[in-house]
């Protein structure tokens, strides 16, 4: 028995898309999966909308996995509930998506629980170890909770130097296949890098399994999608790019645009598609309760965050009209449902993915299965999965002019299509899930 642990397919996002997948990738391998899932993520006082009330095709059609939606952020007796729920199922592994600091509270609760009370294998599936918006709890919070784990999944070797920074006291080896450890090695210090030592005491000690983002199959291509005529209806020219996703700053939407400025001064044959939405805008903002909601976080954000890291006011749709850009820009600006996502990457020639920091990106993942190439910056674990004129083209980061630079290769030296299939055909779930099965 296997338990997905993260948010069940009725969230919207990349989590609960990735948590679903994985479920599904664990049933096709004979295992017996259930998904056991938040409520609320998070604390009631965020103000904004994490339900999918959209999407009309359910992910699980065909698998016969439980979800049970268990886990409320703001009602500590439910995570004493989970956590019994979960050693009832007498899991042999318990896989936890690990994606935000404060649910480092509850998750802290659970996973001790657990570690005490079960036999299983707690695994973290680390989507990141420092925060995107990095406050200083976050550290704290994410040490809470992970120091529970046996074994941690990494998408990227950053990932996993960051992990042995936080834990610099736990030894670790990191594994390409899956494969964990025994208990033969030691600590060779505080960097947590193991050595050899068969005549020296035995350490318990954890592995890091460094994997890979799945390129998601959740969504198919229309194999009777028309381009040139969806291209036309939507005013789009020859050679276009696509953002897709929640808009974050991180993300770098704002290079984007104003690289796509500067390529479109040079020529006429280029759109650009921004497809998703704000990720702080989804609630109704004249509303009381959304208002005090506002009130009360942005105070908390204040408390713990630099200025500069609190995007709420992020607004990079406002430079298209700044730049002049309404012709040559398609901007659809909510949350696309899962049935109505292909078209986008249909018509697509490009993803863009110039972002300031990177973890594992669903986006990317979820491209790749349209065979797109990207554009991306250099930083995080893209120089792992772009290889740099065959899959796509890496720029330097917040370097508006290099940036200028791979948006307009991917038009003169088009990236085949073939080649994206290459460099991403080992990167399926199913040889995801054997590596998790592997130990």
């Amino acid at each position: 028995m296997i338990v997905c642990f993260g948010p069940g397919p009725k969230f919207k996002g990349g989590i609960a898309q990735y948590n679903t997948a994985l479920a599904r990738a664990l049933k096709d391998e004979g295992a017996e999966v259930t998904i056991v899932s938040w409520t609320q993520q998070y604390p009631a006082i965020i103000p904004r909308e994490f339900v999918d009330k959209a999407s009309r095709s359910d992910f699980l059609e065909g698998y016969d996995i439980p979800v049970k939606y268990l886990t409320n952020w703001n009602d500590p007796r439910t995570w004493w509930a989970t956590a019994k729920a979960i050693a009832a199922l007498k899991p042999d592994k318990v896989i936890i998506q690990w994606y935000n600091p404060t649910q480092g509270i509850p998750l802290n609760t659970i996973a001790k629980h657990l570690r005490k009370h079960t036999k299983a294998e707690i695994l973290f599936d680390l989507h990141f170890v420092a925060a995107k918006e990095q406050s200083s709890l976050d550290a704290r919070l994410t040490r809470m909770a992970l120091r529970h784990g046996h074994s941690f999944i990494v998408h990227a070797y950053k990932t996993a130097e960051e992990l042995k920074a936080l834990l610099p006291d736990v030894a670790f080896e990191l594994t390409l296949d899956g494969k964990r450890s025994g208990e033969d090695r030691v600590t060779s210090g505080e960097s947590g890098r193991m050595r050899s030592a068969p005549d020296s005491p035995l350490v318990t000690h954890h592995s890091i399994l460094k994997l890979y983002h799945p390129i998601y199959t959740l969504f198919k291509p229309d194999p009777a999608f028309d381009k040139e005529a969806w291209k036309a209806q939507h005013h789009l020219r020859k050679h276009v790019f696509l953002f897709f996703g929640f808009i974050r700053k991180y993300k770098g939407l704002h290079y984007c645009i104003e690289a796509f400025a500067e390529l479109a001064k040079k020529r006429d044959d280029v759109s650009l598609m921004i497809v998703g939405e704000r990720f702080w805008q989804t609630v109704d903002q004249s509303k009381l309760s959304t208002k005090l909601k506002n009130a009360v976080f942005g105070t908390l954000k204040r408390l713990f965050l630099k200025k500069a890291d609190d995007e709420r006011d992020y607004d990079p749709l406002a430079m298209i009209e700044q730049l002049g850009l309404k012709d040559q820009t398609l901007v659809v600006d909510r949350f696309i449902p899962n049935e109505d996502v292909p078209p986008y990457f249909q018509a697509a020639d490009t993803i863009v993915l110039f972002y300031e920091t990177a973890t594992p990106s669903g986006v990317e993942s979820l491209s790749y299965n349209f065979k797109l190439p990207a554009v991306a910056t250099r930083v995080g674990h893209f120089p792992e999965t772009i290889t740099d004129g065959f899959n796509g083209y890496l720029a330097t980061p917040k370097d508006i002019a290099d940036i200028v630079r791979v948006m307009n290769a991917s038009i003169e030296k088009p990236i085949p299509r073939e080649n994206v299939v290459e460099a991403t055909k080992t990167m399926s779930w199913a040889n995801y899930a054997k590596a998790v099965l592997n130990g």
